[in-house]
Order: structure tokens, then sequence, then C-alpha cells
């Protein structure tokens, strides 16, 4: 043992030994400070380890990212995954931990709409709590990063991402997992009695993130050629814009999966405490089982569909990846109440919805580059919905304490699925309310999209100074169009306008 180990043992000794005033009851008293003590540094290495695994999926995204856009996007993309963590820490800092857990007191039955204190981290004395929530705000602002690839703007993306992690995220987080939330299922009077449960961030995280996404793609509009000719009218066949490295979205696809581990297990917030460990365990299982079930699903019922369709299947590695994502969102919410048999179930299923509602978005013309929404939107809400359906006594117990009501299917009156259904629907209404008259004002500034010629040419072009060099010696990108004249189509926002681009 090092002489700076003994110093410190001695001086937590110390510490407990002046707390022990009474001679009959010092030795006890001594024993349980000491142990208390050593449980809290082991929860904070437990919280340090999950928050650097969660920290990693950022570099999941990003070569998630990386791979799926054109090489001419590639460095932009990478940047606005970097602001994505460094907005949601300047965000989180300032405010966003103030409106999500400030004040936050488990015995006070008062209920707020949001926080009203510790901004500035002023007071707060589990700095490692911070970390691990800060993790989660990057992840849930960096989930719109991919869907807005190749024509988004710099500004408008690190405004974006501010917003979110400062006051969108944080009002859904002190909703449902501070105790003066009103969903929160550990507050001293439960909505319904029950309270929702969102033990990992299906809800919080993943749906909050997922339509977002969705409202700011759809306002963006599509990539140029991706579902209208030059002159405006609609493809038959919407056009592939496939990604430079399928290698890259492989990688991050895993580095995903390996992060989600810290994700969902950090989410018990402690190690020590009775039963703890089956609670991560079962964390881990299930965030395991339902990976795998997802990618076995998408991948299967995407042949069939194909062969349907064609007549020759295929093997669709891209869905694969994203399924397998699909079902680690799905299961998020769930993995810590519900047993193994029905995390595979949630996972087959979430794939399944995954796959349905990729389509669904080609069909009606939405540009998803990573498929985002249909990843975290559609199988958040799946994944909230689960618990009401399989949530089961004996996990809601080791996990929660109290149990208000169970499952559907396992025995539930119904209180639990409803609490999950209106924990949806304040999710949507509430990122609408916020997100949609804000990208609306993005775009009105014209802070929203980048012009046509910015885009035809790549944004690396644009905005790096790198690129521009490369440019330079290797000539402009080509683009669809015959001749020195190239038409390239506005996206909805300015539909029915061609606009000429001298070579």
């Amino acid at each position: 043992m090092t002489r700076a180990a003994v110093t410190t043992h001695m001086s937590v000794y110390e510490a407990c030994l002046d707390q022990s005033s009474d001679a009959n009851k010092s030795y006890d008293s001594m024993l349980q400070c000491i142990g208390d003590s050593n449980a809290d540094s082991v929860n904070t290495f437990f919280l340090l380890y999950a928050s650097s695994l969660v920290f990693f999926m950022q570099a999941g995204f990003a070569m998630l990212c990386a791979g799926r856009v054109q090489l001419k996007n590639v460095q932009n993309s990478m940047l606005k995954n970097l602001l994505d963590a460094c907005g949601a820490a300047l965000g989180f800092w300032s405010v966003g931990y103030a409106f999500a857990y400030g004040g936050m007191d488990f015995t006070d039955p008062k209920k707020t709409f949001i926080g009203t204190e510790n901004f500035f981290l002023i007071g707060v004395n589990n700095l490692m709590f911070w970390v691990f929530q800060f993790a989660f705000a990057a992840s849930s602002a960096t989930i719109v990063a991919g869907t807005l690839a190749e024509r988004c703007q710099m500004a408008a993306y690190l405004c974006y991402s501010l917003a979110l992690t400062g006051f969108v995220y944080p009002v859904i987080a002190h909703s449902v997992w501070s105790p003066q939330g009103f969903l929160n299922a550990k507050s001293m009077n439960p909505l319904w009695g029950t309270g929702l449960i969102d033990f990992a961030g299906s809800l919080v995280v993943h749906l909050t993130g997922g339509s977002t996404a969705l409202i700011a793609t759809h306002l963006l509009g599509p990539r140029r050629g991706r579902f209208y000719d030059h002159r405006g009218n609609p493809l038959e066949i919407p056009r592939e814009f496939p990604g430079h490295s399928i290698a890259l979205q492989m990688l991050g696809a895993f580095i995903l999966w390996f992060g989600w581990y810290g994700f969902n297990t950090g989410s018990a917030l402690s190690i020590t405490g009775p039963g703890q460990d089956q609670v991560i365990s079962l964390v881990a299982v299930n965030t395991t089982l339902a990976a795998a079930s997802a990618c076995v699903a998408t991948l299967g019922f995407n042949y069939i569909y194909d062969e349907r369709k064609t007549g020759e299947g295929t093997f669709s590695l891209s869905y694969a990846m994203n399924g397998c994502l699909g079902g680690l969102v799905s299961i998020t919410g769930a993995c810590g109440v519900v047993e193994p048999w029905a995390a595979v179930i949630i996972g087959f299923i979430a794939g399944i919805i995954y796959l349905g509602s990729s389509k669904l978005l080609v069909r009606i013309r939405i540009d998803d580059v990573v498929d985002a929404v249909p990843v975290h939107m559609t199988n958040g809400i799946w994944g909230t919905i689960a618990v009401g359906l399989f949530a089961t006594s004996k996990r809601i117990q080791l996990a929660y304490g109290d149990v208000g009501d169970v499952g559907l299917f396992m025995g539930g009156n119904g209180t639990l699925l409803g609490c999950q259904v209106i924990g949806v629907l304040f999710v949507l209404g509430w990122v609408t309310l916020i997100m949609f008259p804000f990208f609306c004002l993005l775009n009105y500034m014209g802070w929203l999209r980048s012009s046509t010629s910015d885009e035809v040419e790549g944004l690396d072009s644009r905005y790096h100074a790198s690129a521009k060099r490369l440019n330079t010696k290797v000539g402009p990108t080509a683009s669809y169009g015959q001749g020195n004249q190239r038409q390239v189509y506005s996206p909805p926002l300015s539909q029915g306008k061609i606009c000429l681009i001298s070579s």
C-alpha cells in the first residue's frame, strides 16, 4: 500500500472517530461512518465508469454519421458531433442542470414544473451526478446530428444544441426523474399512485431527441435530388445517397452498443445498496438480449420484404445495424423492471417497428440521413409503452422500492400503462411546442438551411479550410445534370424553384 493510500485511509478513520463522541456507541458508529464513506467512494467510481461509457457513445454517433454521409461532408458532420458535446456541457452547466434537478428533495411532496436552484452548479455537492446527467443530455442532442446531415448550417446546429440541452430536455428530465416532477415514480405522491417508469431514458432521452429530429428534418427539407428532380417533380423511385464507408457505420454501431452498458447500468446510480447487484445484472442481460433480438428481426423481415417485392431477398447490413440500435432504445426504459424473456420480445418488436417506420419516412418523403427518427423516436415510444405491458412486481420492487402497479400483461390494472401513455403525450407535446417555432425562427432568419451551391459542392468545402484546399486541387464535386449548367432542386421550403449554378 502506498503512503498516499495510508494517509487517505487514516483521514477517513480519524474523521469518523471524531464523529463518535459517545463511548458506548463509538465503535458501532465509527464502523457505520467508515462503511458509508467507502460506499460513497465506490458509487462515485461506478458513476465515473458509467459516465465514461455514455460519453464514449459520442464517438459512436460520430462514426455512424461519418460513414453514412458523402465524403464531401465528413468534416462538417464530425464538427457538429463535437459541438453537441461542447454545447451540451455549457448549456447543462449554466442552466440545464438547475432546470432539471435543482433543489430536488425526496422528502418534499411539492410538485414543480422546473427546477429553480443550483444554476452554474452553485451549491451542488454531488458533482459526479452532474457528469453522468450531462452525458445523457449530450446524447439526446446528438440524435439530431445525423438527421440534418449534409444540408444544415453550423449556426443553426449550435443554437439548437444549446436550446435542447439548456431548456427543452431539462424540463422533461425534471418531470420524470426529479422527485418534484409530476411523472416521477419515486416521489412521495406519484401520479395515480404509480408514476411513470423510465429506467434509463427511452422517453426522456430518445423520444426527446427523436421527436426533435423529426420536426427539424421536416422543416429543413430533403437533400437536393433525394425525392425530387431538378424541376421539382417527385421522383418515382427516391434517389439513394450511399454513405462513403460502411465500415465506419459498423464501428459506430458497435461503439454505441458498448456504451449502452454504461447508459443503462449507470442509471441505477448506485452499486452498493441492497439488491443493486441484481438490478444491474438484470439491466446488462436485458440490454444484450433486446439488441440481438431486434437485429435478427430487422434482418429477417427486410429479407422477406425484399423477396416479396422484387423476387430476390437481400441481407441489409445497414438495416441490421439500425435495427440493433432500435432494440437498445426500446429496452432502455424497461431494462430494470422486465424479465429477460420480455426483453427478447420487446427487442423483436422494436426491430419490426424500426423497419416499418424507416420505410414509411421514405414513402412520405422525409429525409433522415441516418434513420434517427425510426430508431429513437418510434422505438422510444414503444420502449415507454412496453414498460406498461411487461413490468413485473418483483423487478419494480428491487429497482424502485414501492409497487403501485405492474405491466398489463403481468396482471396490472392499466394504471402504469396509462402513466406511460401520458408521458409519451407530454414529451411529444412539449417538444413540438418549443422546437417547432424555434426551427421556424431559424429558417425565417436564414440560419437553418445551407445554400444550394454549398450543398452541391459539399459543406466541407464551404466551412473547413483543409477541405477548400483539397477542393482546389481536385476540382468541384460532381453533381447531376449535364454540360456546364447543373440544375439543382431547392427543397420543399422553396418548392418549385430551380437554381442554376455555373460550373
